[in-house]
Parts: structure tokens; C-alpha cells; sequence
């Protein structure tokens, strides 16, 4: 296993992040416990308002360039000139070298399943059904328990606070970007910001993430070109539909030594034998002041 350190990280120690709050427990007595934090951030693609996002705060630029790219708003011949934020009023503002006009694009938005109000555009699936995946992609089961056990027991406000969804991106058995929000579209489209401002290549990348495999996680996955998509939760009918269309693996339930393939099981290569790998507790809890494993569990 690859024990390089992560590009991005989270940070459960940012103040920014997470916050106390005193409450009272079910046996009456006093508890004190980290909630994450809720703002509002206003994305602007030029002079146009786009939406507003309820976000942790982190990495605004990153969130706004993602959401726009997954989007199809941004556009190779139309480069990013600059991204100006203030934290003070919640304003992302993302320019590019042409003016841009998404006005009758806005109209046909849809409401999704995701979490915080996530939205979808209604022309997306036509870039979506143009990509074709990597077929010569490939994820070792090896690859697979390492970057479960290594994403699992890395430091996160999911451990310490919860109620917050994580992404990460990864190469063979090495997590690269770890990205967290409160709504998983959200830590996605951070990822998809950060790899379209660094150039990054998707064709040998691994993404993975701790929500659910829905209709939205395997678009913008697939958006972004990344031919390989895990998670520890389960799938939606839809989602399984779209993987199977574009030729995406998808792999979920991934706890421990166990995993489902339901997609493009064949880019697995099956090197490791599951009963020799370590399998996950069944009950691993956040470190939350306050809550035991049990109660914290999922």
C-alpha cells in the first residue's frame, strides 16, 4: 500500500468547519458535542447569478469551477480567467476569457435527490451519453482494501461531527484529494473543480465516495471521465441503469472485505483474497465528544 500523503485532506481542527454545541443526552444529563457548519455560497459565472449552494465553506473556487464544469458550463475553448470570492458575502464569481449566457440552459433545471437542494440541468445527459470511458482501466481488489482502510481511518468531520458526506480521489491503492461537504454533490464538484484547474487526467483515476450511487453521483462521475466509482453505501435502480450505459464500474457496499459490483466488473482484478484482508467493525463510530461507537454508528 502506497503510503504517500494525501494532496488535499480534510481538516476537522478548522474552526470555520465545525462548532460546539451543549445539549442533553437521552439520560438527561448535560452533552457537549461538534455540529458542522451551514453557509450560503452565491456562484456567479461572469455577470450571470447561477444558484446558491449550502456549503461548509471550504474551497469555494474549487466548488464553483466544479459545479459549473459537471454542469457542462465551462468549456475547454472558454478558459478560466479568475475566481474572485468574498467571504463576506458569500459571493464566488467565475470568469471566463468569452462572456457566457446559460439563461435558457437555467430554465430547464431539475430538483435531484441529492442532499442541500442539489440541482441538474436538464441538456446534461446529452454530454453525458457523448463520453466514453476508459476500457482499459483497471482496480485491483488489493487497490480496493487499501484505500477503504486508509479513507476510513483518515482524520474528517465525519469522524468528529458527522452529518456530512466525503469524496475522494484516488490512483492505484493511493488517495489523492479527500473532500467533504454537506451535501455529496457538493464534495464532488470540488474534486471535479480541482482536477479541471490542475489538468488532472481521470482516465487511470478511482473516485470514491461515502453516499449514496444515485442517478446524480454516476453523472457527474462519468462527466468527469473517471472510469471507476465506489461506495461504502448502497445503489438506486437509476443509477445502476446509467452505469451500466456508459460503461462505468460500479461498486458498492464497500466495508472491509466485502463489496458488490453491479457494473463493469471487468475492470476488477481480483488479486487479493477477501478472507485474508481486514474487515471493517461493524460498528465504526464518530469520536464526536458525547457519543459512544454504537451510537454514532451509521
Amino acid at each position: 500500500m502506497s503510503t504517500a500523503p494525501y494532496l488535499i485532506a480534510p481538516d476537522p481542527d478548522d474552526p470555520r468547519l465545525s462548532t460546539s454545541v451543549w445539549g442533553t443526552d437521552q439520560s438527561g444529563a448535560a452533552v457537549e458535542t461538534r455540529v458542522v457548519t451551514e453557509r450560503p455560497l452565491t456562484l456567479y459565472l461572469n455577470r450571470q447569478e447561477i444558484v446558491t449552494m449550502m456549503t461548509i465553506g471550504d474551497h469555494p473556487d474549487l466548488l464553483a469551477v466544479g459545479y459549473l464544469r459537471n454542469q457542462n458550463m465551462l468549456e475547454t475553448d472558454n478558459p478560466v480567467t479568475g475566481i474572485d470570492y468574498d467571504d463576506e458575502l458569500g459571493v464566488v464569481v467565475v470568469r471566463t476569457d468569452r462572456e457566457t449566457d446559460f439563461e435558457d440552459k437555467m430554465r430547464k433545471r431539475v430538483r435531484t435527490s441529492g442532499c442541500a437542494q442539489g440541482t441538474v440541468f436538464g441538456d446534461v445527459m446529452a454530454g453525458f451519453e457523448r463520453i466514453t470511458l476508459a476500457p482499459e482501466a483497471n482496480l485491483r481488489t488489493s487497490w480496493l482494501y487499501a484505500l477503504t482502510k486508509a479513507i476510513n481511518t483518515t482524520p474528517s468531520l465525519y469522524l468528529a461531527a458527522g452529518a456530512i458526506h466525503g469524496s475522494v480521489l484516488c490512483q492505484g491503492d493511493r488517495p489523492l484529494v479527500y473532500m467533504e461537504d454537506v451535501g455529496r454533490h457538493n464534495a464532488v464538484d470540488k474534486i471535479a473543480g480541482w482536477m479541471w484547474l490542475n489538468d488532472i487526467a481521470p482516465q487511470d483515476k478511482i473516485f470514491y465516495t461515502t453516499g449514496r450511487l444515485t442517478s446524480e453521483m454516476v453523472i457527474k462521475t462519468v462527466m468527469m471521465e473517471i472510469p471507476i466509482l465506489v461506495s461504502r453505501s448502497g445503489f438506486t435502480a437509476w443509477g445502476v441503469e446509467l452505469a451500466q450505459k456508459s460503461g462505468l464500474t460500479l461498486i458498492g457496499r464497500a466495508r472491509g472485505r466485502r463489496f458488490v459490483a453491479l457494473s463493469g466488473a471487468e475492470r476488477i482484478v481480483f488479486d487479493a483474497d477477501p478472507a485474508a484482508a481486514e474487515d471493517e467493525a461493524p460498528r465504526r463510530g464518530r469520536r464526536s465528544e458525547g457519543w459512544s461507537a454504537e451510537e454514532a454508528a451509521e
